[in-house]
């Protein structure tokens, strides 16, 4: 398996060196000055690459290999008028990125927002920070500060009663970092000032817009995509919903074993993939997350490989664990992937290596009062690859 390490651009607080002095040999980025819709250009991938790539004498090289993500437009998730042009600069972008020699993309279909956490800095009892999903800091949040309409039909009695015991208990302050947290502060922000006026029109877009509607959406635009892909050698590798569920009315269409099915029946091309995200799947306790590498291990491309560990009493509840020590058999997973692998040796394969990377990692140690991106400080990822790294090196030598 090919170790990566997601790198953010110039600003990320971890650097190049960095990530040279973890192992990892691939860098999974994007451009993200580059509005959505707008094609990536030859030059402007080629001026990423050039930095991820030229190193200095007697550094070792890195290599930009995955894409993560080029964001899909929401007029193509909506079918909207005049969506055709996002369509078309989609597939303009993985032309060019293939022209320079990337050809795994990852990619999503969330409507609006992609991750949803409503704790960025949770702290465990070792006193590391982790990512949180709190189901009733989240209901407190629909019901009682963005106020949604109809947010009430999706909860119980039992559930909005504890919403609102939460709501009662917190302060301005904390309502305040909870709306940061859920709608400002993640990878779903659409621009600088990203309100709650501006959340509910977001929303407002999908009323009556089911997962049926969605899915055919998605196929839709795939059908148009997938061609190029294929011709271009490019492997797509979707990214799961996360939380993989319906949430804020919105329909989430990538969540299960069954919803890869409906995906692959329909769409079979070879370059028709997924990224393996082993910590959103498995926030879903109906996910048999060994099962599901093993079922789909050929249409995997790129994975997460982190995990969670859910509340006892909510399910829909949890945080992020550390890699080896979740609700999932991490070493199931790897092992799963290590045979697809062997797999496509042995048949002389095309789709080649599986990419890799820790994800989500705790923010510990000297990393603490250091300003990060949310689950992407150095020193919590290091420790995860280095278990990661582990298991691999184990069952390796084992086979």
């Amino acid at each position: 398996m090919r170790e990566s390490w997601r790198w953010f651009g110039p600003n990320d607080p971890v650097s190049l060196d960095d990530i040279r002095q973890t192992g990892a040999t691939d860098v999974v980025s994007a451009l993200h000055d580059i509005p959505t819709g707008s094609v990536w250009t030859i030059d402007a991938i080629r001026q990423h690459q050039a930095l991820i790539e030229s190193n200095e004498p007697n550094r070792t090289p890195l290599r930009w290999s995955v894409v993560e993500s080029i964001p899909v437009h929401e007029d193509i998730k909506l079918a909207r008028r005049g969506h055709q042009v996002f369509v078309n600069n989609w597939i303009a972008s993985i032309e060019n990125l293939a022209q320079c020699g990337i050809k795994a993309i990852c990619y999503n279909f969330m409507p609006v927002i992609d991750w949803t956490r409503t704790d960025l800095k949770y702290q465990l009892p070792n006193g590391a920070y982790t990512l949180r999903f709190d189901q009733n800091k989240f209901a407190a949040f629909d019901l009682f500060i963005l106020q949604r309409e109809q947010a009430e039909s999706d909860y119980s009695e039992t559930e909005i009663a504890l919403a609102r015991d939460v709501f009662d208990a917190m302060s301005d302050i904390e309502r305040n970092q909870l709306t940061n947290n859920i709608i400002a502060g993640l990878p779903g922000k659409m621009t600088e000032s990203y309100g709650l006026d501006d959340f509910r029109e977001m929303l407002s877009n999908y009323d009556g817009i089911s997962s049926d509607d969605l899915r055919n959406n998605l196929f839709a635009f795939l059908s148009q995509v997938l061609p190029h892909a294929e011709a271009l050698g490019v492997k797509l590798a979707i990214h799961p919903d996360d939380p993989p569920r319906n949430m804020l009315g919105l329909p989430r269409i990538i969540c299960t074993a069954d919803d890869l099915n409906l995906l692959f029946d329909a769409l079979p091309s070879p370059s028709n993939g997924i990224t393996l995200c082993v910590g959103t799947y498995s926030s879903r306790p109906d996910n048999d997350l060994p099962a599901m590498a093993r079922q789909f291990g050929p249409r995997i491309h790129f994975s997460h490989l982190r995990g969670v560990s859910r509340d006892e009493e909510e399910q829909r509840s949890f945080f992020e664990a550390s890699h080896l020590d979740s609700d999932v058999d991490m070493v199931a997973i790897i092992k799963a992937l290590l045979e697809e692998e062997q797999r496509r040796q042995e048949s002389d394969s095309p789709s080649g290596g599986i990419y890799i990377r820790p994800d989500h990692g705790h923010q510990m140690l000297d990393d603490i009062d250091k300003t990060v991106n949310p689950g992407y400080s150095s020193i919590g990822r290091l420790k995860g690859l280095a278990e990661i790294r582990g298991v691999i090196r184990a069952l390796s030598g084992s086979t």
